[in-house]
């Protein structure tokens, strides 16, 4: 229980290196979603054909698979996949009754818009990942081919007009661009997801992690597996003050700070193992005796 209990806490124990606290996740606002499905569609269309291309480049002169364009098209309108951080780089602007999608030079903080936009995208691709990727796989369609195909024949999302904006529609947040750590941060995180003793990371402040201790009282029995368990959350923000001081390289101390995390999840899973078997032979012996106890007293 104690080894699945600590499993957990790592998973979500990874180091924000920005200098603000952590932000208030934000909302996807559903009923902007009708005025900028259409835009979306055709800039999901666009980046997808675009990520294939460059895959294709990258594994050349390997041929690019269905399953790798199904990978790409599944991940592509989640925004916690590398994916879809196209959609980092759009800010929706109001223009007259209409909304705009404008493209940035950098991605910007995932707010409330970043949600929407995401929102929209799922709404467009919906179960039609598989059916886009046997497109782009089988036809190999140039940009404006994939346009049509996903917007007007296989989603409708552009097949009218989008409806007019209210009036007293609330004007969204403004467009506030990451900062060039916290968005090295983001894409450390991203690249290191599936790495043993690495799932399912998410984003501390500093000074959440510098201030952490231990995780409370161990028992008695397990104290030299609970000092490796008590040592890790400081080890993480030790991380953090050394690399405020300018001492050695902070990404290279954060892999290797995960690395060893790996390790102590292992010698836990060892222990774990060993005591399961240990009350398993208990428990196979005490069954005996009774079997035994039991045949004696019918003699």
């Amino acid at each position: 229980m104690k080894a699945l209990l600590w499993f957990v806490v790592v998973s979500v124990m990874v180091v924000s290196l920005s200098h603000c606290s952590k932000k208030p996740v934000g909302i996807a606002r559903k009923e902007d979603v009708p005025y900028i499905k259409c835009q979306v569609c055709q800039k999901l269309a666009k980046e997808l054909h675009h990520q294939v291309h460059n895959k294709q480049v990258q594994i050349s002169p390997k041929k690019i698979s269905e399953y790798q364009i199904i990978e790409m098209a599944e991940n592509i309108c989640n925004l916690k996949k590398a994916e879809a951080d196209w959609i980092l780089r759009i800010d929706i602007v109001e223009k007259e009754d209409r909304l705009e999608l404008v493209e940035q030079d950098s991605e910007g903080q995932c707010n409330s818009e970043c949600k929407t936009i995401e929102r929209a995208c799922q709404e467009v691709m919906g179960y039609s990942d598989t059916d886009v990727a046997e497109y782009l796989y089988k036809s190999k369609p140039d940009v404006d081919s994939l346009l049509n195909y996903l917007c007007k024949d296989l989603t409708k999302a552009c097949s009218k007009k989008p409806p007019s904006v209210p009036k007293d529609r609330t004007p969204g947040e403004p467009f506030v661009a990451k900062s060039d750590k916290e968005a090295e941060m983001e894409q450390l995180l991203k690249s290191m997801e599936g790495m043993p003793g690495a799932p399912g990371m998410k984003m501390y402040s500093r000074d959440d992690l510098m201030n952490m201790k231990n995780l409370g009282d161990d028992d008695a029995d397990d104290e030299d597996e609970d000092d490796d368990e008590a040592d890790l959350p400081s080890k993480l923000g030790k991380v953090l003050r050394e690399k405020e001081s300018g001492k050695g390289d902070w990404k290279q101390a954060i892999v290797k700070g995960i690395a060893d995390t790996s390790k102590t999840l292992k010698k836990h899973a060892n222990g774990v193992s060993s005591r399961i078997r240990k009350w398993w032979r208990g428990k196979k012996a005490t069954s005996k005796k009774k079997s035994s106890k039991a045949g004696k007293s019918e003699l």
